[in-house]
């Protein structure tokens, strides 16, 4: 691949750049305290596009590359992740899944709003007793004359509380992933409900909820591709959402070696700056190698996509490796910050805890160690 960005891409990502430093950055902690992002971020993200990258322009996206898509996600992840995640999740497993397998009529009727973020889309996957096992999940959908009925459960869902739709993952038949059908479920619907969680560790910010399905009744239209084929949407979905994590993952460990570098040059001890220190140096190298090792993996997934090659295995290596760097840059930032590095005061104790769920989410380090295995191998070691 080309590592010159065009034109386009670099104009892409000062716009970014600049969102950030005048309407995330500085909030950033104030919403992590009162743990909820300002919601009118969300039409401001749509207004400069960023809800809409490389969705169509015909259905209201703003069109572009992934790589574009993986440059502005950076940004977005390096001013406070939980305004990243909106976006990771509204666009790049909801509307993207709409692009990739609805038919026209969804397509006009959801592209456009999610776009311009009218609307915000949420990804009800995970359940209260299902996480790595995701074809174990027990939300089922039975049908009742051209509708269907929805009842269970969801946990840990991004956007919940605040989404307009919710792509739900239901059982619709046998036991295991070939059993499972997704449904575009607008959340209005009666018998549906959502909680918002409180109290995380991190991404405070992030409106993060359980959602609950009581009969929950849509029509037969709501289907999102064929019936059984809900867990093969699920998994391509988040082979390209777990390429936004990692982007993400990047702007979070530049952030992390951006405030250490800036401390450790006002810092005085012993008489002089302690970026004057072998030791610090050495924790300050470290993260800006892995800040560029793990830019250079999400670059890669977005060449594969956008040239059409397979791209699951390197878009696995990217999270995991972006995601375990983010929590080393976190890590190491306060350990040059010492003591104020724990309060919050300054940034780097809530860049470790945003860092954190990053390894957990969108697939474990553990789950992305057993598929990478896998591709290597051709044996699955949890078969």
């Amino acid at each position: 691949m080309n590592l010159e960005l065009s034109d386009e891409q670099q104009a892409a990502r000062r716009l970014a750049a600049d969102f950030v430093e005048r309407e995330i950055a500085p909030h950033a902690a104030e919403w992590d305290r009162a743990e909820r992002v300002d919601q009118r971020i969300v039409r401001r993200l749509g207004d400069l596009g960023f809800l809409g990258l490389t969705i169509p322009e015909r259905y209201g996206g703003s069109g572009g590359d992934h790589l574009t898509y993986a440059l502005v996600l950076e940004e977005l992840g390096r001013g406070d992740s939980a305004v990243r995640g909106i976006v990771s999740v509204s666009l790049g497993l909801v509307a993207k899944s709409i692009d990739a397998y609805g038919d026209e009529e969804q397509k006009l009727t959801w592209l456009p709003a999610l776009a311009d973020g009218t609307a915000l889309g949420c990804f009800a996957l995970t359940e209260p007793g299902s996480g790595s096992d995701a074809a174990a999940l027990t939300t089922r959908a039975v049908r009742d004359g051209d509708d269907w009925l929805i009842s269970g459960s969801k946990m840990f869902i991004t956007n919940g509380t605040w989404a307009d739709v919710a792509l739900v993952f239901a059982r619709t038949g046998e036991q295991g992933h070939r059993g499972i059908t997704a449904f575009l479920v607008p959340t209005d619907g009666a018998g549906f409900q959502r909680r918002e969680l409180h109290g995380k560790l991190g991404l405070r910010g992030q409106a993060t909820a359980e959602l609950a399905f009581d009969g929950v009744r849509v029509p037969g239209s709501a289907r999102l591709g064929p019936e059984g084929k809900g867990f093969s949407i699920a998994m391509a979905a988040l082979a390209k959402g777990r390429m936004s994590v990692a982007a993400g993952c990047v702007g979070l460990a530049r952030a992390c070696l951006d405030a250490a570098v800036a401390y450790a040059k006002e810092r005085e001890q012993f008489g002089k700056p302690i970026a004057s220190h072998q030791l610090v140096q050495d924790l300050l190298a470290g993260i800006a190698v892995e800040v560029d090792a793990a830019r250079l993996l999400v670059w890669r997934v977005a060449d594969h996509i956008d040239r059409g090659l397979p791209f699951a295995t390197e878009s696995s290596m990217a999270k995991l490796y972006a995601s375990e760097a983010a929590v080393r840059a976190a890590n190491d930032a306060i350990q040059v910050f010492g003591g104020y590095g724990y309060i919050d005061e300054f940034p780097v104790s809530k860049y470790l805890r945003d860092a954190r769920v990053m390894t957990l989410y969108e697939g474990t380090s553990q789950i992305h160690k057993l598929l990478i295995g896998r591709a290597l191998t051709g044996i699955a070691a949890f078969d």
